[in-house]
């Protein structure tokens, strides 16, 4: 008995004392790996930031994980560890994908996502039988993918942004049966998508989007019941949408804009109940919108824009799609009346652009006091007193656009007015007469200002002013008249470059996309339109202050076919990112700035059309500069008229400043200023989305005319 005891004590102290001595064995990394991680590190331009080359255990080395081994031998001291798992996301990496990863057996991640890689990708990469999640996406890798993907425990494929070519070949399906999110979009794969997607029925997210891929859409496509995202945007694909999309009843996101399907869309919603987004833009469908579409309940999202639909609107029932926050179906055919949007109380963003609505605008729109995005430009509404009244009652609306509506009516001037949260407000195009309404000045947020090609007579009212963070101001093409006022100087947005203009404001129209930065300041621009100045095509007279020189953000002034005189203020040469100047078709005189030539961004400068004479400036941009921009001027010369006479440039600049010290000594003594900052066109990138091209310049004159 004692024996046994002392047997079994022995046995359980052995027991303890081996598992003690292999816990404390380091398992190393494995030669095969360390020799496959370092043959990859050498196809790239430059070493991998965490490796230690003369380290022997790449378990440790930076992104790289590996396996605790299975088990231990207790006569062996060489253990080692395999790597499962490399992950290098925006590391910087540059080279090429090294054909030694597909050496790494025991791989199940490979991450190296966001990086500048490139060339093609070995073909026996995605052989790894062990291979889970591989993210090789935003990298600049290009050639024909490899669809030879052996592992049937893959979950996770994408290799999105990139430039990979060739046929989109679900053949991998039959072997990765396990895939639940696959990312192939924005690279250059072209032609029909194959047949075999049916068979990854795991299948949860499918991105096709941003390719040349064309034709039908495979029939299995829609087998594949567990599909929650959908992506087929921006590509080619042609023909009817499928009745069988019905059968995809776990969709939450479909996105098939900007394609050329056509004909009607299938009436199959009421089978998608679980379906949030729908976006099916800049397609050719057409008819009326399908019955079960205007009922879904959980559609959140509905964007329809650009396409030939038609028939009333009040399919939408806004007591059904109690979820619905962004609606957008510009540029269709749509008729009749809005009023029935006025019962969606969820709704924040709605585009009817470019339709054919009409009557009075509906008073029961008030009720939308979510609403911060609307734009009705391009339709045939009526009554705009009554439009602004019932849309003040909107007290979160960021943009609003009405242009070419309420034609030949009255801009109400007398209206107690306060758009305390808009930020962008278009009416421009309507032929309105009366005045610039000064309620505008109680929208103290506005940023972006545009009543162009309008009637607008009278003067500009210098509570305009007021309006701090205005940094694009349009009243073009009117009947103005006056000095231009001074507090138009005094844009803070435009004078100091360490203010901050942030926040999504423009969120959810798609013409403002570009985020500009500046010195500290930040704010959504329209599609690559700079902060500008535009009072063109009026009749303001004085002259153009000094304290332009404030507007230090300015890109854009134009202030032509006016009836301003006085000289060009030397202090213009302050405003360094400026790129556009048009003062032609004035009254000035005097001499053009040299200090000009220090405008290095200066793209485009018209004085044509005025009293000026001396010499042009030859330096900097100015040499670049056609002769049509300094034609009919009383006696101007440089290379792009006539050659001058003998004279130094220094008398010149001497005659610029004494003539700018003699318009500050007037402006003290009796002058009062007049200030004008020019501004290009506050929404061409807007209108021209939401209302259609403009006319040409030089047709502003004719086009209103037409208007009257």
């Amino acid at each position: 008995m004692g024996i046994t005891l002392l047997f079994l004590f022995h046995s359980l102290f052995c027991c303890f004392f081996y598992a003690h001595v292999s816990i404390s064995i380091d398992a190393k990394c494995h030669p095969a790996d360390i020799k496959a991680l370092k043959s990859f590190a050498n196809g790239l331009d430059s070493p991998v930031q965490g490796w230690d080359y003369g380290f022997s255990d790449c378990c440790k080395w930076r992104g790289v994980t590996c396996n605790t081994p299975a088990a231990l031998k207790l006569n062996d001291s060489r253990v080692f560890s395999r790597v499962v798992a490399l992950e290098l996301p925006q590391e910087r990496l540059r080279g090429k994908v090294s054909e030694s990863l597909a050496d790494l057996v025991y791989l199940r991640t490979l991450n190296l996502s966001t990086n500048f890689l490139s060339r093609s990708l070995p073909v026996n990469l995605f052989s790894l039988q062990s291979l889970e999640v591989i993210d090789l996406s935003s990298n600049d890798l290009s050639g024909y993918a490899p669809w030879n993907i052996s592992s049937s425990s893959i979950t996770f494929l994408d290799i999105s942004k990139n430039k990979f070519i060739g046929d989109v070949d679900p053949a991998f399906c039959s072997t990765a049966k396990q895939i639940q999110v696959l990312k192939l979009s924005s690279n250059r794969f072209h032609g029909r998508v194959l047949p075999g997607f049916g068979n990854c029925s795991s299948l949860e997210h499918l991105s096709l989007a941003s390719n040349f891929l064309s034709g039908d859409l495979p029939q299995d496509l829609f087998a594949l019941f567990n599909l929650k995202t959908l992506e087929l945007r921006d590509n080619w694909f042609s023909g009817e949408l499928s009745f069988q999309l019905g059968n995809l009843s776990n969709l939450v996101f479909l996105d098939v804009s900007s394609n050329n399907f056509s004909r009607l869309l299938p009436d199959v919603f009421f089978n998608l109940r679980k379906l949030e987004q729908f976006a099916a833009s800049s397609n050719n469908f057409s008819g009326v919108l399908p019955v079960s579409l205007g009922n879904s309940p959980t559609i959140s999202s509905l964007s329809l824009d650009n396409n030939s639909f038609s028939g009333s609107i009040d399919v939408i029932n806004c007591s059904a799609m109690v979820r619905l926050v962004s609606l957008n179906l510009g540029s269709n055919h749509f008729t009749g009346r809005i009023e029935s949007l006025s019962s969606c109380h969820q709704l924040r963003i709605a585009n009817l652009a470019k339709n054919r609505f009409e009557g009075d605008f509906p008073e029961s729109f008030k009720n939308l006091r979510s609403l911060s995005h609307f734009s009705i430009s391009r339709n045939g509404l009526r009554n705009l007193s009554s439009a602004l009244t019932t849309l003040n009652h909107c007290k979160n609306l960021t943009v609003l656009i009405l242009t070419f509506n309420f034609y030949g009516e009255i801009m109400p001037a007398n209206l107690n007015l306060r758009f305390e949260n808009t930020r962008l407000f278009v009416i421009a195009n309507c032929g309105l007469t009366g005045s610039v309404p000064p309620w505008l000045s109680n929208s103290a947020k506005l940023q972006i200002l545009d009543l162009s090609w309008n009637s607008l007579s009278g003067e500009i009212p210098s509570s305009i002013g007021d309006l701090r963070r205005l940094f694009y101001l349009d009243l073009s093409n009117n009947s103005l008249s006056g000095s231009i006022p001074r507090s138009i100087t005094q844009f803070h947005s435009l004078i100091d470059l360490n203010n901050s203009l942030k926040g999504e404001i423009f969120e959810g129209f798609s013409f403002f996309s570009r985020k500009s930065q500046s010195a500290g300041r930040q704010y959504k621009q329209l599609l690559g339109m700079p902060p500008l100045v535009d009072l063109s095509y009026n009749e303001l007279s004085g002259i153009i202050s000094a304290e332009f020189g404030n507007l230090k953000d300015l890109h854009v002034l134009d202030l032509s076919n006016n009836k301003l005189s006085g000289k060009i203020p030397n202090t213009l040469s302050n405003l360094t990112d400026l790129e556009s100047v048009d003062l032609s078709y004035n009254n000035l005189t005097g001499t053009i700035p040299p200090s000009l030539a220090n405008l290095n961004f200066l793209s485009t400068f018209n004085v044509a059309h005025n009293h000026l004479h001396g010499r042009i400036p030859s330096q900097g941009q100015f040499r670049t500069f056609p002769n049509s921009s300094f034609v009919s001027n009383d006696d101007l010369c440089g290379f792009q008229t006539f050659s001058c006479e003998e004279e130094s440039e220094s008398d010149d600049e001497e005659n610029s400043i004494g003539e700018d010290e003699d318009e500050s000594l007037r402006s003290l003594v009796s002058v009062p200023l007049s200030f004008g900052a020019a501004v290009g066109f506050v929404s061409t990138a807007a209108v021209c989305f939401f209302s259609g091209p403009m006319f040409p310049r030089e047709k502003k004159r004719e086009f209103r005319r037409l208007r009257h």
